[in-house]
């Protein structure tokens, strides 16, 4: 029987694989002697059977083992990143990164792209006219370097076991397997040879997770996996039933992003999100030694304008134009149809499906369906209400770009069923709801 059967037989009858096992298989991925059959028997067993904590920690290292480590040594500083299960108004990669470099971190984010209902943070910063996030390594590791960060897509070096995974996953309908999902997201942070990671795992209608508990469990498996292989690790279990800033929309929420580091305009639940995820990362970087200590460093770091002059030279490396921060009117492209969509009634918001107000921006072009599709960069929602804000008939609910009137049309009366209006408004909702520590919550 070939070694992959094996695998995948002892997998499919509960029996835990062995780390010499796990590295074979994930061997044969590369180099292609395991077929793409075998590799959806193995996720669909495990999707099944589950793996326990040695079997995750083998996978990801063999994951990561599969290309190449970045090898950071000779810095003035620790290497840090963060990663978000994603979400709708989500741009605080855009801040957080700026402002750790502005405190003396190196930040080498290799980032995704919008996928569903939420936002991708390659698609955002391509809004920006120039700006390259196709990087080799080495060019990728220079920026890094001279400028304290930098924002890429995955490189072919990076590992190349999870790209030929993850796409039979996502044809075997084998994406959401914890065990997966886990060995996906660390084994490209590992790559990146961070010194700590942060997480942010959303949940609610627009998060990936919609109960706490999902999402507090999925937070202590990458926590805990990461912390056993050596990668300090803390998340945030944060909420997405509402958007998390006033915009959606690749162009639109650079322009926010921009807005917010500048300090012209700072979105509540934005700025509560960030900065948690900021200390957070802050303290496990050796950065500070108290919550407040971090928090304080990263409030300066927005506030004297360290972290906008960290953005706008990271972009400018990366491409972008150098007056990005000055005058971003005239670099970020506009959509051709922009008008506001009001309200008929009388009242509070009391909820909004916030997945629908993500998939209004895929509706318009904002987003992808399919990894393939393309994506206008100018579409989009801004000025979003909130929930708990009293409306009228005529009161804005949102302000939809859109290419022309059709899909105006469309965006608009998705909207209007997204939102929820009643005679009261609700209790407020926290934008950070609990802390995981090393795999374990903690409520402070």
């Amino acid at each position: 029987m070939h070694p992959a059967q094996e695998l995948i037989l002892k997998k499919r009858d509960g029996d835990a694989l062995s780390r010499d096992e796990i590295a074979s298989f994930v061997a044969g991925i590369c180099d292609r002697s395991v077929t793409d059959a075998q590799i959806a028997a193995f996720a669909m067993a495990t999707w099944f059977r589950g793996m326990t904590a040695g079997e995750q920690m083998a996978l990801t290292l063999a994951m990561r083992d599969s290309g190449r480590v970045l090898d950071w040594s000779g810095l003035g500083g620790p290497t840090v990143d963060k990663h978000s299960t994603g979400g709708v108004g989500d741009m605080v990669s855009l801040i957080l990164a700026p402002i750790m470099a502005a405190c003396g971190c190196y930040v080498p984010m290799i980032s995704g792209r919008g996928l569903g209902h939420t936002g991708g943070t390659l698609d955002k910063l391509e809004s920006i006219p120039g700006l390259q996030t196709d990087l080799a390594s080495d060019r990728f590791q220079r920026l890094v370097r001279e400028h304290g960060l930098a924002i890429v897509g995955q490189t072919e070096e990076l590992v190349p076991a999870d790209r030929r995974l993850y796409a039979v996953r996502d044809e075997t309908a084998t994406v959401a397997s914890v065990p997966l999902i886990v060995s996906s997201i660390l084994s490209k942070k590992l790559a990146e040879g961070l010194d700590a990671l942060v997480l942010d795992i959303k949940c609610g209608s627009g998060g990936f997770m919609e109960g706490v508990e999902d999402a507090l469990s999925l937070a202590r498996e990458l926590s805990g996996v990461a912390c056993a292989v050596g990668l300090p690790c803390n998340a945030l279990i944060t909420g997405m039933d509402q958007p998390l800033a006033w915009s959606a929309g690749n162009a639109l929420e650079v322009r926010e992003a921009i807005d917010f580091l500048k300090g012209d305009a700072r979105h509540e639940r934005l700025h509560a999100v960030v900065l948690g995820l900021s200390a957070e990362l802050l303290q496990l970087a050796g950065c500070a030694a108290s919550p407040e200590e971090a928090a304080d460093l990263a409030r300066a770091a927005l506030d004297s304008g360290h972290a906008a002059e960290r953005f706008a030279a990271m972009a400018c490396a990366q491409g972008g134009p150098s007056r990005l921060l000055s005058d971003p009117g005239s670099y970020l492209p506009s959509a051709a149809h922009i008008a506001p969509v009001f309200s008929d009634r009388a009242g509070f918001i009391t909820r909004i499906d916030t997945r629908a107000i993500g998939l209004a921006v895929v509706q318009m072009g904002g987003g992808r369906r399919r990894a393939a599709d393309a994506v206008d960069p100018s579409v989009g929602l801004d000025c979003l209400a909130r929930p708990g804000q009293e409306t009228r008939p005529g009161s804005p609910l949102a302000v939809v770009h859109a290419a022309d009137d059709g899909a105006w049309q469309r965006a608009a009366a998705t909207v209007r069923s997204a939102v929820t209006i009643g005679p009261e408004p609700p209790a407020s909702a926290a934008a950070v709801l609990t802390r995981v520590i090393g795999g374990e919550e903690n409520d402070s």
